[in-house]
């Protein structure tokens, strides 16, 4: 029995609505000197509610939001009203609800180091209590006993090499190890009646295995034996522990999908979902009844659900935006934030049974007009070797022709990809005649195993080719010129946009660098211990140092001739502030341009909404500068 709700229209006309304004979108820019276009400043104070937590009855609904300047967590009233519940001065890094609602841990860090300390709050008084503090240890991967006695975490002590898996007593605050095993370890499920254990281990990023830990008789059981690599995420206890369901892309064409993993012969049944794309999310209902699950189509989002007891389907339509933060209750309420390229991300639940569909959080929009908000065109390019490289191009609403001043993003990750979801900067560059390309290169995750993988160790120059590629795509089709392309990205992004302006100093005008790595062989040194097994897997060893050094931006800093924009957190864990000093140090030597942006009180990026401001106030005063005729 399968039933496609009529509810999604409500959601799909709500959306299309948007889209009917872009006559209006275009008719004002005839005229857009006279607009009066936001600053950037105002952009970037547009709110945003994402990752939401639901209780197991459906009733008690939590998410979290920047409003108040850094990230915190609310609690949404019965009166819906958001209630803020904490008030870290840097924010949380994470948190776990518990089945009932009762209780939360949250994971909360000093000025972006990421050693999350763990703190127990009431979340109906608000008191909170220090649950596991060490300035040396990170924890997370957080789950809660059924009895919310007990909360399973993971940390990196004593060897911070390794994550092992703890139980705390939030009574009396004693701590037990659960598991011992070196590596990298996260607690994933409890089975309803506490006595199992789904441990998640983790061999890299494209690699990880599930097993089963019998809490009673402390017997082990690997349930995903595998040869090369696959991933099991999200994985579910079903309700008797005769299952697990997750999603994996241990198939044929190596594509993530929903996935039922049979605990006693561990044969992995796809009848879930017929689909040829990925599926990014998965969630089921303590009850073991309701399965839900996102699919990934072409980077925008589509939701799917099932009755595992009838069969019977549902889907709702919202591929003109993303979908994330995916979670059901018992009582089939389904909550997850959604946001489009013109709509900020906001909380949405659907009540299964019901057919009601509810925006529950309003974000703000700082007085910045939706009506001048632009959505990108999906376009595919060639590369070098025939490769299509999929990405989203973003053009002013007035764009009649020509070249203008275009900026390439690339992502971080490097297994991450570019999503059509709201961007502030974006949006206030469109709108001052800026065109910006953000391509999937070759590593991007959502296209599958075999795609994921093309960017591997001694192929990684290959990826800066496919933005070298998007490059010349714009040229070719008259929408740039080479010299007046930007390039830009965060983390590996950051990489990517170093790597750019080396290989290719006649086609980029400027680049920004945001937490980026600079080279390889000091980032692998000096990243935190227990990253750097799982980084190796996918950049090269050190022991191969004489491969490092060459894909190294710094070795070949001498070929960077366009300015550069630097932007770091003194506190990265993941990648060290070194990276930033050195190569500005090489392209001053070298007699080039640098400005640097050191944030004393951030880490693996800029999270606090005033440092936000300064960083991109810069950003666009530089691309301005460098860009624009």
């Amino acid at each position: 029995m399968s039933i496609r709700l009529c509810v999604a229209v409500l959601f799909c006309c709500l959306l299309c609505s948007l889209a009917a304004l872009s006559p209006a979108i275009a008719s004002g820019f005839a005229g857009a000197d006279s607009l009066a276009i936001p600053s950037i400043e105002t952009f970037m104070k547009v709110g945003g509610a994402s990752k939401p937590q639901i209780s197991e009855d459906g009733s008690l609904i939590f998410f979290t939001s920047w409003m108040s300047g850094v990230t915190q967590v609310y609690k949404m009233l019965p009166s819906g009203w958001p209630y803020q519940l904490t008030v870290f001065d840097d924010g949380i890094d994470f948190y776990r609800v518990s089945y009932s609602g009762k209780w939360m841990v949250v994971g909360a860090s000093v000025g972006g180091s990421e050693q999350s300390d763990l703190y127990l709050i009431d979340t109906e008084s608000g008191v909170m209590t220090t649950l596991k503090a060490d300035d040396d240890v990170r924890h997370g991967s957080v789950v809660w006993s059924p009895d919310e006695k007990y909360v399973y975490f993971s940390a990196n002590e004593p060897d911070p090499m390794y994550f092992l898996i703890y139980k705390i007593d939030i009574e009396d605050g004693s701590i037990e190890t659960i598991w011992d095993k070196e590596g990298w370890s996260a607690a994933s499920d409890v089975s309803v009646d506490g006595r199992y254990l789904l441990v998640d281990k983790y061999e890299s990023n494209t690699n990880n295995n599930l097993w089963l830990l019998d809490l009673e008789t402390g017997r082990e059981t690997l349930l995903t034996e595998h040869e090369s690599d696959y991933t099991f995420d999200y994985a579910r206890l079903s309700h008797d522990v005769d299952a697990v369901y997750c999603v994996t892309n241990k198939n044929d064409d190596g594509m993530k999908r929903v996935a039922r993993l049979d605990v006693e012969s561990e044969k992995i049944d796809f009848a879930m979902a017929d689909t040829p794309w990925e599926t990014e999310e998965m969630d089921l209902s303590r009850n073991g009844i309701y399965l839900v699950w996102l699919e990934n189509i072409e980077g925008y989002g589509m939701l799917y659900g099932r009755n595992l007891e009838t069969n019977a389907q549902i889907e709702i339509c919202l591929t003109l935006g993303v979908l994330s933060g995916l979670q059901v209750s018992t009582a089939r309420t389904i909550v997850a934030s959604f946001s489009s390229p013109s709509e900020a991300p906001d909380i949405w639940e659907y009540h299964a049974d019901t057919g009601e569909l509810s925006k529950l959080t309003f974000s703000t929009m700082a007085g910045v007009d939706p009506s001048l908000l632009s959505d990108p065109e999906l376009i595919r390019y060639k590369s070098f070797d025939g490769l299509e490289i999929p990405a989203f191009l973003y053009l002013p609403a007035d764009y009649e022709g020509g070249p203008i001043p275009f900026v390439i993003h690339a992502h971080g990750g490097p297994e991450s990809q570019f999503r059509p979801s709201f961007n502030r900067h974006f949006q206030y560059l469109i709108l001052n005649g800026y065109g910006i390309l953000a391509p999937n290169i070759r590593g991007s995750k959502g296209y599958g195993r075999e795609f994921i993988g093309l960017d591997d160790y001694k192929k990684r120059k290959d990826s800066v080719c496919d933005i070298y590629e998007g490059a010349m795509w714009l040229v070719e089709n008259g929408y740039a010129r080479s010299g007046k392309i930007g390039i830009k990205g965060g983390s590996y992004g950051g990489y990517m946009a170093l790597a750019a302006l080396v290989d290719y100093p006649d086609v980029f005008g400027a680049g920004i660098d945001n937490v980026g790595i600079a080279n390889f062989v000091t980032f692998l040194k000096n990243t935190k211990s227990y990253r750097r097994a799982i980084r190796e897997a996918e950049y090269g060893p050190l022991t191969d140092e004489e491969f490092l050094k060459e894909i190294s931006p710094l070795t070949h800093a001498d070929r960077i001739k366009a300015p550069l924009l630097i932007v770091h957190g003194e506190n990265d864990s993941r990648v060290p502030v070194g990276e930033a000093r050195q190569i500005a140090e090489a392209i001053e030597a070298n007699g080039g341009v640098v400005e640097m942006l050191i944030f004393p009180d951030e880490g693996h990026g800029i999270s606090k909404i005033n440092n936000r401001l300064v960083y991109y106030r810069t950003m666009v005063d530089f691309l301005d500068e460098h860009l624009k005729d």
